[in-house]
Parts: structure tokens; sequence; C-alpha cells
């Protein structure tokens, strides 16, 4: 039965439209963030972490944990990736920062095959993406994603929303899955709307409700595609803490951001995109205090003036 229901989860994945950077992507449904939970791992540093860490056969290894060589990605005639090339550490925080429309998210999407690039190829703990089938399931399962939207629930409770993925696409049991889920929503400071609908609750509890669904199976890998992008600016600290204690912890991070504190407190490096190509990749005090190139100079002039 787990099996049928990862088949099932990883069809509905196949099946996502698409929409551009920040419009022509598709915000995934509620239903397919499901198969990005992940299975258990050894924890690290804290001794209660949110999450187990890392992959230990990658650093066993010294293998990056993700790595993109030379991918390229167009959908039409517009070419939206070219020639990419970033590797990312287990255990390290890489936020992705530069000007709407650049790929930033395109290529956040590119790394769990939400979307499939034409050029290059993507290795995760070592070996490349899986194409279909039970191993692309697989490996989803092995990377959380948190979206621009919610993609909640509406008619399951936020408890609920947390521990579906356990229970239905691994198998475990129900007392031991909420157990865990409101170990979660007590990390991310919700503890006490485990009982609410989504519709109950802000839009930054909506979100941290939706990293505690994306930690519930402890991915090694976790991707952040603008998460703080639909909320209201009163409720972006809170979702922002909730990510600088996973980064702080030592989980793995893909960060799509325009939060340039965050960026600049909680990123281990700064991968600043451009038209479609990653010009500069620092450590971000290096970055943001002498940045090696025009574009990137520009880039924050603009931000940082506002």
């Amino acid at each position: 039965m787990v099996r049928a229901t990862m088949r099932r989860v990883t069809g509905d994945l196949g099946r996502a439209g698409h929409r551009t950077e920040r419009n022509d992507h598709s915000a995934c449904r509620a239903g397919d963030c499901v198969a990005r939970l992940a299975a258990p791992a050894p924890p690290r540093r804290d001794d209660r972490p949110i999450a187990p860490l890392f992959s230990r056969s990658c650093r066993e290894v010294g293998v990056p944990l993700v790595s993109i060589e030379g991918v390229s990605k167009s959908f039409g005639d517009h070419r939206v990736l070219t020639d990419i090339n970033l590797a990312v550490e287990a255990g390290e925080v890489v936020v992705v920062i530069g000007p709407s429309g650049s790929g930033k998210s395109t290529l956040c999407r590119c790394v769990n095959r939400l979307e499939t690039i034409d050029e290059g190829r993507i290795l995760f703990e070592g070996s490349p993406l899986p194409t279909e089938g039970r191993e692309l399931a697989r490996m989803r399962s092995r990377v959380g994603m948190v979206f621009q939207s919610f993609n909640l629930f509406a008619h399951r409770t936020i408890l609920d929303n947390v521990t579906l993925g356990p229970v239905k696409v691994l198998g475990q049991k129900r007392p031991a899955a909420q157990a865990r889920a409101r170990e979660l929503l007590a990390r991310v400071g919700i503890a006490d709307k485990a009982d609410r609908l989504p519709r109950e609750l802000s839009g930054g509890q909506q979100q941290r409700a939706a990293i505690a669904r994306a930690l519930a199976m402890d991915p090694v890998l976790m991707l952040f595609d603008e998460p703080t992008s639909a909320l209201d600016p009163e409720m972006i600290s809170e979702v922002l803490d909730v990510m600088r204690s996973l980064a702080s912890s030592g989980m793995t991070m893909i960060v799509v951001t325009h939060e340039m504190g965050f960026a600049r407190s909680a990123a281990d490096r700064v991968a600043f995109m451009a038209d479609g190509r990653i010009l500069e990749v620092a450590p971000p005090a290096a970055f943001f205090d002498a940045p090696q190139t025009d574009r990137a100079r520009d880039f924050l002039a603009r931000i940082l003036r506002h």
C-alpha cells in the first residue's frame, strides 16, 4: 500500500503545470508535497534537532549533497537557465538571490525534478536524479520543499496536514506520527494550532505549518522557494526565525529569497543570479561588502536602498 501511495503521489507531481518565474511555475498542489517528506537520518549538533541534518554517506565519501553541473533549461524559445554550476555540501546553507525573472525558482525546482533540464546534469547524494518511478519518489522523499503558497489541505486540521505524509506514504502508525507532528509544531511555534483548520491561521502561521509538514519525515535537504513572498511584512520575521533555527541546527538548505537580512545572517554562501546565469558565489560578508560584478553591485544598490 505504501508503494502504491508513493506511485500515486509521483503521478500527481508529473501532472503539475508550469508558470513563469513568479508567474510561470506551478504552485505545487497540497497533495504533491507529501512525496517530498523524508526518511530518518542521524542527528547532529542539537540533542533534539528539528530534523536530521545530512546524508551520512555523502559526508563519509566527501561528495557534495547536491551537484549542479552545466545545467541549462528553456521554456519553448525562452532560455531560463544557462550553464549553471553549483555544489552544495551537506550541512551547508546556500541562499540564491537576484532580480525577478533571473531563473532562481526554476533552478530550485530542477533540484528535485519538478522541472526537467535540457542540458547538463544534477547529482543528489552522488547519483544523477532519477527520471521516474519509485526511484524518483524515493529521492523526493528525502527532499523537503516549501513554496510561496502554503498548499495546506483546507479541510484537514494542521495536525492532520503534518501527519498525512508519514502515515500515508511511509506507513507510520498514527500515534507515532502525531507525536512527532506535535513536536515539530511546537518547534515552529504553533503547537496550540494543531487542531485548527488552515483558514483559522495567519499567513505566517500557515507557512510555519507548511515547514513542519516538510520536516515531518526528516529530509536531508530543504528547498525554499520564496517562502515569505506571499506574507504580510509583519509575518515575515516569524517564518525567517524558523528558517534561521533550521540553518543553525545544520540542515542542508537551498533558499531562494529576496530577504537580504536572512541571506547575510544565515547563509554559508550566497549565489547571485541574473539573466539565467550564476554570476557570483561567495560568503555573505564578501558578497555584500565587495561584490565582484557590476550586475551584483547594481542589484544590491537597488535592493538595499529600499
